[in-house]
């Protein structure tokens, strides 16, 4: 991936790309198919490594050159050692997790820095459907039925922030991308980005 195509990196993963410094040893956790990690290896000169579990997603980076191995993030992220990362990063993966506290504190036990991106699901179309729909919602970001769902803790932005207030998280920078994928700072408002924000990228380091 060059510079042009950079451009072409999905909304939150650009977010992501710009909050990790180049020349830094990233692990990406739930890599995919290697997207993010490609752009970071290839224009920010990261030293990177991904872990994903699916085989199609393992086999696509092994091809595109990257650096991973198949493996489940919430049994395989203990056998890592302490600060071996500058950041770690979680996309759009902490919500399907069984214990998401857990796996916060493994990020920032391997990583000096993680980077997390989730959907909001206090997102103001969400509640528009659940309230005048009265059915579980759905969205470009949220896209499966209720009974498909691979995602069993959607939070909110206010509910992370509180999650990372109670761990003695410190968050250093927060984004979310409205459905038109503009981006707002969160620290600005947490109300209006909970309502607007349709999802949302922490920069995390330990207290």
């Amino acid at each position: 991936m060059t510079r042009a195509t950079s451009a072409l990196l999905r909304g939150d993963l650009q977010l992501i790309a710009d909050m990790i410094a180049p020349e830094s040893r990233v692990l990406d956790v739930g890599c995919g198919d290697g997207t993010l990690l490609a752009h970071l290896v290839r224009d920010k000169r990261v030293d990177g490594r991904g872990i994903e579990i699916s085989t199609a997603g393992v086999n696509a980076c092994v091809s595109a050159g990257l650096s991973v191995i198949q493996g489940n993030a919430e049994t395989d992220l203990f056998d890592y050692p302490d600060a071996a990362f500058d950041y770690v990063v979680l996309s759009q993966t902490l919500q399907a997790v069984h214990e998401p506290k857990v796996i916060l504190q493994q990020l920032l036990r391997i990583g000096r820095h993680a980077v997390v991106s989730l959907p909001n699901f206090a997102h103001w179309r969400l509640r528009w459907y659940l309230l005048f729909r009265g059915r579980m919602p759905k969205s470009e970001v949220l896209s499966f039925e209720w009974y498909d769902t691979p995602n069993i803790h959607l939070c909110s932005i206010q509910d992370f922030v509180g999650l990372c207030r109670d761990l003695g998280i410190v968050i250093e920078r927060s984004v979310c991308l409205d459905h038109k994928g503009l981006r707002h700072r969160i620290s600005r408002s947490m109300a209006l980005a909970n309502l607007l924000g349709e999802q949302a990228v922490f920069l995390l380091r330990r207290s």
